[in-house]
């Protein structure tokens, strides 16, 4: 069994016609999880309500108060540009708030022994702590690696970022923190420009950057995997593991260069099941629909 946590609500962020970062993501991958043949090994959750968990004190722990005020008057406004491809609607704050409360009730599923994967939107691992950016609002796989750290039974969080984009903002937050450690496989060079050099980093030796060249393939992946993702949480060994799930690594997607296939995360998967048997999911990127959605029915079906 499989925890999915989601709302319609997570639809109402619309940063406008023709915008990649599109609704249709989420349909499409309730959609084709409503059609496969173990939808009986999938539990369906609705999030918390961010004012019931009191979500806005969590991302006050990771954010500035001027980086929260300024999303939410420009939504009471509206709606508007946050930067040149980071937009958002008069809905946007309270979906945020309500995706981030989805990532934190599946730290919940997973201490309770169920893996869980949070289908949410906006994504959030480019937004630094006071910055808004690459359609990214609040960074909520470091909010709820933090969130993880509060319960009495975790003392290490490990977050793997595999995304075809850095994780900037997951980076930047977590670098300082002696109970995080951070892992991101990324395409370079390539956007946001950051992660580029190879190896570990940070305060406490709790960063690994990984980037790969455009047309890596899931042999470059395993590779990779075997030889520095494995050896770096065995070492870390973690309560939790994080994953930031972005599928925007597939041949098919529209903003990258990775060369993918929605079976490959099956794969991907086994490899973060020999970490944990109750990983956290949470979705970044995926511009492909059908690839997005494929991608994600792979890593369920991995789970199970």
């Amino acid at each position: 069994m499989i925890s999915v946590i989601y709302s319609p609500e997570f639809l109402e962020h619309d940063p406008g016609y023709g915008h990649p970062e599109k609704a249709k993501r989420l349909t499409a991958i309730a959609d084709a999880l409503h059609q496969v043949e173990w939808q009986d090994q999938i539990q369906w959750l609705l999030p918390t309500p961010a004012a019931q968990r009191n979500v806005l004190s969590y991302i006050q722990q990771v954010h500035t108060s001027e980086h929260i005020e300024r999303i939410k008057r420009v939504a009471d406004k509206g709606g508007g540009y946050l930067d040149g491809d980071t937009i958002i609607s008069a809905r946007s704050y309270e979906v945020a708030l309500l995706a981030v409360s989805a990532w934190l009730d599946g730290i919940d599923q997973v201490l309770a022994h169920q893996p869980a994967f949070v289908l949410a939107r906006p994504p959030g691992h480019h937004a630094t702590r006071d910055t808004a950016m690459g359609f990214c609002l609040f960074a909520n796989a470091a909010i709820a690696a933090e969130y993880a750290l509060t319960k009495p039974t975790v003392k290490r969080v490990g977050i793997l970022d595999w995304d075809v984009h850095h994780g900037n903002g997951t980076e930047a937050i977590v670098s300082n923190n002696p109970h995080i450690a951070y892992c991101s496989l990324h395409q370079h060079p390539y956007y946001p420009g950051t992660g580029t050099n190879r190896g570990k980093s940070g305060k406490y030796q709790n960063i690994l950057n990984l980037p790969l060249q455009a047309r890596s393939t899931i042999a470059d992946y395993q590779l990779v995997f075997e030889q520095e993702v494995m050896p770096f949480f065995n070492n870390w060994q973690p309560d939790v593991l994080i994953v930031s799930a972005g599928y925007d690594a597939n041949d098919d997607d529209p903003l990258a260069g990775i060369s993918l296939h929605p079976e490959d995360y099956d794969l991907l998967t086994q490899y973060v099941l020999e970490i944990t048997k109750f990983p956290l999911f949470g979705l970044e990127g995926g511009y492909h629909l059908e690839a997005l959605a494929q991608s994600v029915v792979a890593t369920l079906r991995g789970c199970l």
